[in-house]
């Protein structure tokens, strides 16, 4: 390695097939890789993300390959094939997939071969060929979808004009993964929609295979997904509308109804009563809490879903300043840069934030640290506390990585989020 990460937020690609696995219902993993890689890839993602972890399978209990030194010179292949036999006598999985890790990639194991003879005998046996060291958690997430496009999504399934498929909320990738595809879930089925979210709802293999009857793919994400959107485009005709950031509180997530109504040509007359009861619950909490909160200059530092929802919701509804948003997660794409910072400078009420894309925690640290501006709050990671002590700076814990708090269903997301964000940050004020 050319440089040092301090703190890197995630896990390897194989850490983020694992989570993405893991929140499906009855699906199981299968590692053909060395001894640790099991434990380790769980730990990078699933252990930080507020000690919420697969019900399934996960960590030690996810069966393994183990490759060792003889592996490694003579192959592995043989050991896997008992390994696959061995999970499908064991776990009573709907799906199982197999995973390669970094030394399997190096070796060039041809795990396809072997996942083959199982699928050829009736099992539901799939490879996912994509070594570790090909990417970071966020791959990993998209190359699930690509694998299930690829190898199990159905052709010719009736289409259905009322569902919906949700993409872009990474579970255990982001903390709040759950309680935020709930409160999409709730929102859209007062619209009439059928939604699959396909992590919550003991939603599993069976949801994934008929999500080519959706009518539309919702992507609540400003830069995850795009392969994976063009595929269920043009391989099942499933058309998308990308959201371009994480909606928190009534304006953001009224102009997401709105969106969502003028793709799918919903029942004008419902969609009104809908934001209107909806907007009618926030504001009467929202009434009984004016003057609770003192005025803040914040910075936000979180990945670009969770930053672009944060910063519009303090600075559009609760007139807070932004000082300095930090998107924490490795972007690469030029153009995926600016959409981000168009969408955390579309501000009604407040000049635009200084935009940093940092991933080290030194560099984090350094840009909180040398800000010229005050910052009274700060929202962010486990990682970013310690400066918010250096700099007697409110905290809220509010981005992955989580460690200090459970999750279960929690959520800022949407309206009856954005109220639990105002309680936080009461809470801690």
């Amino acid at each position: 390695m050319s440089e040092i990460m301090e703190n890197p937020k995630g896990g390897c690609v194989l850490a983020g097939i694992n989570s993405v696995l893991g929140a499906l219902d009855r699906v199981c993993p299968i590692y053909h890789s060395g001894p640790g890689c099991c434990m380790q890839t769980t730990a990078s993602d699933q252990g930080q993300s507020g000690h919420k972890h697969s019900c399934f399978v996960n960590s030690v209990s996810i069966p393994s390959s183990n490759m060792l030194e003889k592996e490694v010179v003579f192959g592995g292949l043989n050991k896997l094939r008992t390994t696959i036999q061995g999970a499908v006598d064991i776990i009573d999985a709907d799906a199982y997939f197999v995973l390669t890790g970094c030394t399997a990639g190096i070796i060039g194991d041809d795990i396809a071969s072997v996942t083959n003879e199982f699928f050829e005998k009736g099992i539901p046996v799939y490879p996912i060929e994509t070594p570790g060291f090909t990417g970071d958690s966020n791959l990993g997430y998209e190359t699930v979808w690509n694998t299930f496009l690829d190898k199990v999504i159905e052709k010719d399934v009736p289409k259905d004009e009322k569902l919906v498929n949700v993409f872009g909320i990474i579970p255990y990738h982001d903390p709040f993964w759950s309680g935020t595809l709930e409160e999409i879930d709730r929102i859209l089925s007062r619209l009439g929609l059928r939604v699959n979210t396909f992590f919550t709802k003991k939603q599993g293999i069976e949801d994934v295979k008929k999500s080519s009857a959706a009518a539309l793919n919702i992507i609540v994400n400003p830069w995850i997904f795009k392969g994976p959107a063009a595929k269920y485009e043009s391989k099942f005709g499933v058309p998308s509308l990308r959201i371009p950031g994480l909606f928190v509180g009534a304006t953001d997530t009224t102009k997401f109804i709105r969106k969502v109504s003028e793709a799918l040509h919903l029942d004008n007359d419902l969609v009104e009563q809908v934001i209107a009861s909806e907007e009618e619950y926030v504001y009467h909490y929202l009434g009984q809490s004016i003057g609770a909160l003192s005025w803040k200059r914040f910075a936000v530092v979180a990945d670009a879903n969770a930053a672009i929802g944060y910063t519009k919701y303090l600075a559009n509804d609760y007139s807070f300043t932004p000082v300095l948003v930090i998107v924490s997660e490795p972007i690469f794409r030029p153009e995926d840069k600016e959409a981000i910072i168009k969408e955390i400078s579309d501000l009604e009420y407040a000049r635009p934030p200084k935009v940093l894309f940092l991933t080290d925690q030194y560099e984090i640290n350094k840009a909180i640290r040398e800000e010229e501006q005050e910052i009274t709050l700060l929202v962010g990671s486990s990682n970013d506390r310690e400066i918010a002590l250096e700099k007697e700076i409110q905290f809220i814990l509010g981005s992955f990585p989580m460690s200090e708090r459970l999750i279960f269903n929690r959520t800022y997301a949407g309206y009856r989020g954005s109220l639990t964000f105002t309680e936080d940050i009461y809470d801690n004020n």
